[in-house]
């Protein structure tokens, strides 16, 4: 068998590739374009593992795929360098962010070079260099200068704005702002201080300074996420989350939520989680209306998509964090409203919107009036009403909304029934059926036509009127961190202003902790002369994590342009992603996020784009498998100085414990063996233990490294070196002598000592095996658990695939003889299958179809260059060291991805004969082949002619035969 040396070859074309740039990309209007994009990473200090590349490789095959089809391809890679991690570690060792991440990325680096991506790593960008956050400023500047016209629909300058407001003031102004934006003349604006017209803009810019409800991490230091939230603790080192008002940077998303959700009907991303960006936007049609507060000169504004159910409302709820809760409280319930506000508003929305079994409120003892009954209405303070959604405030309606339902069975509140016939004695009935009653003037109206004629008595009283409510909110944009993106602002007399664009990048200062000042100001508070030339404070906070990554898919095609983020001519060309792979708790972040940066740019005539990503997949996650050995716990007597033996079992007596089918005879052979070894370790360690009762009741399974398994048996020696306490250790195998491990399917973790390094992998198959099976583990889109144990038949494969080369005294020998036609069928079916599985992004199958190829191309002992040749070609997307070693050896000089990808022929494919499988009165008796166009009369007597058929006949003659073409042939006696 010829010697297939994939280290050396794997080496030499990784070298190849970077000597030669092959795969530099750059404009070229005489070629169709192909953007292949993965999500960058975030370089973290455990460098990958064999998880990670699961989603690069498939974008690389289809790289290599389109290259080989005539396409000019532009697949990059970067890094998503900012982040907490880099920072919490800076903060523990002292070393600054920037050392730390760039030792990550060269680690990164070369393990993807090594797994041979066709990476354009001239193109390579990362958020924290100052070359590129530069225009991630820029883009903030450009943002704090527009605001949203309706009219338009679109982004404009915020210079238009004030040209309005200076001609007319602002009551024609069509534009998304804040709720509390007062109206004012011309004149009233020109007399305003420029203070007071900065802070009026502010409520208009796209980004913009608000004080809002934040998730703040005391002992991080900063505001968090919804998504960095996790029952009320910071997703990363599980520190307590408390819920407070901070004044923040945010962007206004939400005028751009309407064409977030229609743009999601022109994009190739999978149906939930385009589902998952249409729940979180969160669009409802509905009414919003006033309810005066008694004894007070406040109106409480509530949202309602059932305008129809108003007679129903028993009570108002209040969110913990509205204002109005300090402004309503009566004196004797002020302690407990508020101690109860404090304390809810601490919970994550998305705690408080999924915990439904817990009811809590709070009686404010302050009522409101009924807008059309005129009745006195409660108000409470309860958690499960979001400050976020809506004004903050809930009609509640127990008959027709099940949380406001068990709200008032708790608080025992009365419930009014208001759809004829509708059962509400377990439940509310949200439906929309039946007929109105107890609904005052909606009486005997459907609930469709009650809310069209309560809607027109809103409008009609001037209490309210139609609305679309959008759940979403707007982003927060900054964190008290070091280690992010500064933001080019400056601030005179408390108002933010933008930094001249000569003067980016505003590059991060160095501080010498990376902690928040004494004062609690955030880590840039420690800076030295964080000011202005005039002396003007820079602002200290930085921007969050996806700040980078709203637009980096657009700099990698023109990566060292100083000039712009990205020429006129580069994005004309390559436009936007074409493929894009990535996981998908990604839908309602960074997915969201470049979507709505990316409507800006093209609103504002940077970008000609109105989406970021053309067609989107999920990868699923390859999970560990997790090897467990099973410690059996004993109690003894006698002295020990803490000491005790570590006693295991193995699988198959653990599995026999278990159906309790150990016999006698087992059993007495494990108490003898557990006792020599208890012996064994009192002289060893000094001890005088014994074992109270041998018994098998106190079995734990515990993980162990999975670099000491292989096939579920155990390395003991290497166990028992392992860790200190296990070096005496009473290891109890099988009968024949193997101790077997138990599996479980779970997530890569380091804690379950079940992480798979590819460069293991590597070193021992190759990169090309890698690549193919992870490919072969099962369809991209599903999880699937690592088994290293059925990596064998992918490096056999590849070995197979090598010898066709080669002869058996491992020099390269390829037939220039013509192909049979048997030898064109095996390739031109590969092909097809090949190309058809690309296209579709179904790659394991086709390495299904590899396999079957050249077991087929081995039997026929083909070794022909007009087959061998185009061979290469296919193969070589999925496994390119190899392929290019052998396109060398075929006698090319150039690499194998400039070739053409071979058409197939279908003429090959016919078949020019089928079996039939022969039956005698319904029994199958025989298999016989004919030629596809064989009359049906020529079959039946060669049928009838065969010795096998004419043994079953016993010499009786046929009632007839039953000829169907290319299906069965049967015999009637």
């Amino acid at each position: 068998m010829a010697e297939y040396n994939f280290s050396e070859i794997e080496k030499k074309w990784q070298q190849f590739w970077a000597d030669n740039d092959t795969y530099k990309a750059s404009v070229d209007p005489s070629k169709p374009k192909f953007y292949s994009l993965d999500m960058f990473p975030y370089p973290s200090g455990a460098g990958l593992h064999v998880g990670h590349p699961l989603g690069y490789i498939a974008s690389d095959i289809v790289s290599r795929f389109k290259k080989l089809k005539g396409f000019n391809v532009l697949h990059p890679m970067g890094f998503d360098a900012f982040g907490l991690p880099a920072e919490q570690y800076a903060i523990q060792t002292g070393q600054h962010p920037a050392i730390t991440t760039e030792e990550n990325i060269k680690r990164y680096k070369e393990q993807l070079r090594n797994i041979g991506f066709s990476f354009d790593w001239d193109k390579e960008v990362r958020t924290s260099d100052p070359k590129f956050y530069k225009w991630t400023q820029w883009i903030f500047m450009q943002l704090f200068n527009s605001y949203y016209n309706n009219n338009t629909d679109k982004a404009e300058s915020i210079e238009s704005l004030v040209a309005e407001f200076e001609a007319k003031g602002n009551a024609a102004v069509n534009a998304v702002c804040d709720e509390d934006t007062p109206a004012f003349t011309a004149e009233e604006w020109k007399g305003f201080s420029e203070k007071e017209q900065q802070q009026i803009l502010l409520k208009y810019r796209l980004s913009y300074l608000a004080d809002t409800t934040v998730n703040w991490c005391p002992a991080l230091g900063t505001v968090l996420s919804n998504d960095e939230v996790k029952d009320g603790f910071s997703e990363r080192g599980g520190h307590p989350v408390v819920r407070k008002k901070m004044m923040q940077w945010m962007m206004r998303i939400t005028a751009y939520a309407e064409r977030l959700l229609t743009g999601l009907e022109t994009i190739d991303w999978p149906e939930p989680l385009k589902e998952m960006q249409r729940n979180w936007i969160g669009k409802s049609m509905g009414a919003e209306l006033d309810f005066k507060v008694e004894g007070h000169d406040i109106d409480i504004t509530v949202f309602t998509t059932r305008i129809d159910t108003i007679f129903g409302v028993t009570y108002l709820a209040l969110a913990p964090e509205s204002e109005l809760v300090k402004q309503l409280v009566t004196e004797d319930q002020k302690e407990t409203v508020m101690a109860y506000a404090e304390k809810a508003a601490n919970r994550s929305e998305r705690e408080r919107m999924t915990d439904v079994k817990t009811i809590t409120g709070a009686f404010t003892g302050a009522y409101a009036i009924h807008p059309f009954s005129g009745e006195q209405v409660p108000i409470w303070v309860a958690d499960y009403v979001l400050a976020g959604y809506g004004t903050g405030a809930v009609m509640a309606v127990p008959a027709g909304d099940q949380r406001d339902y068990d709200f008032a069975k708790h608080f025992d509140l009365p419930i009014v029934p208001i759809i004829e016939g509708a059962n509400i004695e377990e439940a509310a009935d949200p439906t929309k059926e039946g007929i109105m009653i107890n609904s005052g003037f909606l009486n005997r109206l459907s609930p469709k036509e009650a809310i069209l004629k309560g809607i027109e008595e809103l409008e009609k009283q001037g209490i309210g009127k139609a609305k679309i409510n959008y759940r979403m909110r707007d982003a927060i944009f900054t964190r008290q961190r070091y280690w992010g993106e500064p933001l080019p602002v400056y601030y005179q007399d408390g108002n933010p202003y933008l930094m001249d664009t000569d003067k980016l990048p505003l590059v991060l200062p160095e501080i010498d902790k990376y902690l928040p000042t004494e004062d609690g100001e955030p880590p840039l508070g420690r800076a030295k002369d964080w000011t202005t030339e005039k002396g003007d404070p820079i602002e200290l906070s930085t921007m969050p994590g996806w700040a980078g990554s709203s637009w980096y898919f657009f700099r990698y095609m023109d990566a060292h342009n100083e000039d712009a983020f990205v020429s006129k001519e580069a994005q004309e060309y390559w436009e936007n992603v074409d493929l894009y792979i990535g996981g998908s708790e990604h839908a309602t972040g960074h997915l969201l996020y470049s979507r709505f940066w990316t409507k800006f740019l093209y609103d504002q005539g940077y970008v000609t784009v109105e989406e970021p990503f053309k067609k989107l997949i999920n990868q699923g996650m390859i999970q560990g498998v997790s090897s467990l050995v099973y410690r059996l716990t004993l109690e003894y007597t006698g002295s020990s100085e803490g000491q005790k033996p570590e006693i295991y079992l193995s699988k198959g007596i653990i599995d026999k414990i278990k159906k309790s089918n150990l016999t006698n005879a087992e059993k007495e052979i494990i108490e003898k063996l557990i006792s020599e070894g208890i012996a064994s370790f009192n002289q060893n360690n000094g001890t005088d233990l014994t074992p109270k009762e041998i018994s098998f009741d106190q079995i734990t399974p515990i993980h162990v490294d999975i670099n000491m398994v292989y096939n579920d048996e155990l390395d003991i020696e290497a166990f028992k070196k392992w860790r200190a306490e296990l070096k005496n250790a009473i290891v109890i195998p099988e009968a024949d002598g193997k101790y077997l491990c138990g599996s479980e399917v779970e997530k890569m973790s380091k804690s379950k000592y079940n992480v798979v390094n590819p460069d293991d992998i590597i070193e021992k198959y190759g990169a090309d095996t890698l690549r193919m099976y992870e490919m072969f583990l099962g369809p991209l889109e599903q999880f699937k658990p690592w088994n290293t144990n059925g990596i064998d038949g992918v490096f056999k494969f590849l070995r197979r695939f090598w010898n066709l080369f080669h002869d058996d005294k491992d020099n390269f020998f390829v037939s220039t003889e013509k192909a049979t036609k048997e030898e064109l069928k095996v390739l031109h079916k590969t092909i097809k299958k090949a190309q058809e599985d690309i296209e579709k992004y179904s790659f394991n199958t086709s390495v299904s179809e590899f396999m079957i190829c050249v077991n087929e191309l081995t039997s026929l002992k083909c070794n022909k260059a007009e087959i061998l040749e185009q061979l290469v070609i296919v193969l070589s997307p999925y496994a390119p060291h190899i392929a290019e070693e052998l396109w060398s050896k075929l006698g090319h000089v150039t690499s194998v991805t400039t070739a053409q990808f071979p058409a197939y022929d279908e003429s090959y494919l016919v078949e020019d004969s089928h079996e039939y499988p022969v039956s005698v009165n319904g029994k199958m008796r025989a298999k016989m082949s004919f030629p596809t166009d064989m009359p049906r009369e020529e079959i039946e007597k060669q049928v009838l002619a065969s010795e096998i058929i004419q043994k079953w006949l016993e010499g009786k003659t046929p009632k007839k035969v039953i000829v169907v073409p290319k299906k069965i042939v049967n015999v009637v006696i």
